[in-house]
């Protein structure tokens, strides 16, 4: 039998700890563990458990760019109220609040990064046109939605450029803006009016907008937004509404929602760039959560319907892994 040296023209090295930066296909022995260890990558996506929200609450907005780094915002409570105006910071294993926002609302959309997002439309009671920015330390207002609706959706790296389409003004709409940092501007419709839609992508130039209800009361569409106009493109499996995404145009996921059949989701797709497919169910079933995440194999949902704090971390198939190796 060849031995590792003569089939990979080395010895395994014997390292005190890990590496910091493993490349797949990487066999090291770990001598504080005494255990050999190899990098490989993951054959399936799957959810686990991180932090809880200091505050349980649902119709929660959320941005951020990867499950370790990302807010948490707005929402209702058990308690009566028209809108909470709570933020909290997430740092990959726990919450921290931090300053709230000006107005306080529920199912808003949330977009860009830790440092740098946006908070948009929304209801409080009835629906509102509300725009904050988001600067790492605090919120201000800043230009409003030319059509106050909520339960719409959103794509955008930071809070300079974005896009925020669908939602329900009463009633659910196909109206699309366009953010240059300063000021919304309408710009081509959705081809199917909806709300409780969720969105994914990093500009306002390439974006997702997947499922939503209207009539029928929820869908599988999935639309794709150009930087000029919306095309119908591969459908989700699952029909839903109210449900979490993270991820680009062309490589994004979807989880959780409810319809009408079923009531809320644990269910989870996947998309390529082309089609959705079914992959590692959430833990917790629920809807109206806070989504965020870098494409598919990064994303993060915090909170949501029925009322939770908790919070779960996706990695996707295709990311990295460290495996210990046994005699077994």
């Amino acid at each position: 039998m060849a031995t590792y040296k003569e089939i990979f023209g080395t010895n395994i090295e014997v390292l005190a700890s890990d590496p910091a930066n493993p490349v797949t296909g990487q066999v090291w022995y770990n001598s504080t563990d005494n255990v050999v260890k190899g990098q490989g990558v993951t054959t399936a996506g799957a959810w686990a458990t991180g932090g809880n929200l200091n505050t349980a609450r649902t119709y929660v907005s959320g941005s951020g760019s990867t499950k370790t780094s990302a807010l948490s915002y707005g929402g209702l409570d058990p308690s009566p109220t028209n809108g909470l105006t709570l933020t909290e910071s997430y740092n990959g294993s726990a919450w921290t609040e931090v300053n709230d926002l000006n107005t306080g609302r529920y199912n808003a959309t949330g977009l860009g990064l830790q440092t740098s997002s946006l908070s948009v439309g929304g209801f409080n009671p009835a629906s509102v046109a509300n725009n904050e920015s988001w600067n790492g330390t605090s919120w201000t207002e800043v230009g409003d939605l030319n059509t106050g609706r909520g339960a719409l959706a959103s794509s955008g790296l930071d809070n300079t450029a974005a896009l925020v389409f669908g939602g329900n003004t009463p009633p659910a709409t196909n109206i699309t803006e366009n953010w240059n940092g300063t000021s919304f501007t309408e710009v081509a419709d959705l081809n199917t009016a909806r709300d409780q839609l969720t969105g994914t992508g990093n500009s306002n130039t390439a974006a997702l907008a997947i499922a939503g209800g209207n009539v029928p009361p929820s869908s599988t569409i999935t639309e794709l937004w150009n930087g000029t106009s919306w095309t119908e493109v591969g459908d989700l499996n699952t029909e839903r509404r109210q449900l979490g995404s993270g991820g680009l145009y062309t490589s994004a996921v979807a989880f959780g929602g409810e319809n009408p059949a079923t009531a809320q989701l644990t269910l989870t797709e996947t998309w390529n760039g082309t089609s959705w497919s079914e992959d590692s169910d959430m833990s917790t079933a629920r809807f109206l959560m806070a989504s965020t995440g870098a494409n598919n194999t990064d994303a993060l949902a915090s909170g949501g319907n029925p009322i939770t704090a908790a919070t779960e971390e996706w990695t996707g198939a295709g990311s990295p892994l460290t495996v210990t190796f046994t005699d077994s």
